[in-house]
């Protein structure tokens, strides 16, 4: 990771002391929200007297974003801010914000007022009895039907039927989680839909509610219906780590044996054709054979290097998947 320049802001005796709850935020392109956000996040959790602290994520933004999150962490030691480089997404922004949440309960919602924050002491109740994470499910979504809402639900029951995790709102920002879980999943891509399906692998109890949800007030989605592509290759990762992350070995191994099993029979029919016909050998068997059986022991190397990978290896992933500019520290 990119070396990081401090800003700090406040005196001792202004420091914040240690949250227990910290609201992460992305912001890619909301001068007009950013305000009104804070005041919104405000007015939902002063009144819950809950210690918190506000992370605003501030994702390469090209607009006034990052000027307006330093004035407002400069008239308020609960809120810091994180500024990247330039536009890494929505999934790296996350990931940063949550690397950088000091408290033991982490939410994090979307910065185009969409979500509402008054929502989230319900999630932080829920996950008080006892659940890992909290998934907020937009059941009156506020978005144009065959662009959003649509393509949302085939992506939801997809990712439903592949990873086993029915979650009806998986591109539900507001989420509440343990820190102590969220902290342990590898975010990258845009695998912040997957949160749900990756926190499963590793044990976690997940609830879902219903949240509110509004439509937007300020500016255009930043994020449309040409992320599908990614979406479909992160739920093929998502579905081979779901399989192979406890035993990568046995795993490829159930690969391979269908390769092996009809690769084998072919070549020892083609060298028996080559012995009997004195020479002669019937490419076609021959050359399926081989590419069968080759197929198959690449898998079943292939499983010994992921073996070997998780074993010895750093299982996380969300190394260098962006670059911080600023971080405004107290």
């Amino acid at each position: 990771m990119a070396k990081v320049k401090v800003v700090s802001q406040g005196s001792d005796d202004t420091q914040a002391s240690q949250p227990s709850l910290s609201v992460v935020v992305p912001l890619y392109n909301e001068e007009e929200s950013a305000t009104a956000l804070y005041d919104a996040v405000c007015a939902a959790l002063d009144p819950s007297g809950l210690n918190y602290e506000l992370l605003l994520v501030d994702d390469g933004s090209r607009d006034r974003t990052w000027q307006i999150v330093q004035d407002i962490a400069s008239t308020d030691a609960r809120v810091r801010g994180i500024r990247f480089r330039r536009n890494f997404g929505q999934t790296p922004a996350m990931a940063a914000g949550i690397e950088y949440a000091r408290g033991s309960v982490i939410v994090t919602m979307d910065g185009d007022l969409q979500n509402d924050p008054r929502d989230i002491p319900m999630l932080v109740a829920k996950l008080d009895e006892g659940f890992d994470l909290v998934v907020g499910w937009r059941f009156d979504r506020q978005d144009k039907l065959v662009s959003r809402k649509i393509p949302s639900k085939i992506a939801n029951w997809l990712i439903g039927r592949v990873t086993g995790v029915p979650i009806k709102d998986n591109g539900c920002s507001l989420k509440a989680y343990r820190a102590k879980v969220i902290k342990n999943v590898p975010l990258y891509s845009e695998m912040h839909r997957f949160i749900p399906a990756m926190a499963r692998i590793s044990g976690a109890e997940i609830a879902e509610l219903k949240v509110r949800h509004h439509a937007r007030q300020f500016g255009t989605s930043k994020y449309g219906i040409s992320r599908t592509w990614r979406v479909l290759m992160d739920l093929v990762a998502i579905k081979t780590l779901s399989r192979a992350a406890t035993q990568p070995m046995h795993w490829f191994s159930r690969l391979s044996l269908p390769l092996l099993m009809m690769g084998l029979p072919l070549l020892g029919y083609a060298m028996y054709e080559f012995i009997a016909a004195e020479g002669r050998s019937p490419v076609v068997f021959a050359g399926a054979g081989l590419l069968l059986v080759s197929s198959g022991v690449m898998m079943l190397f292939t499983g010994v290097l992921v073996e070997l990978a998780v074993r010895t290896g750093d299982a996380r992933l969300i190394d260098a998947t962006y670059f911080l500019k600023r971080l405004i520290d107290k």
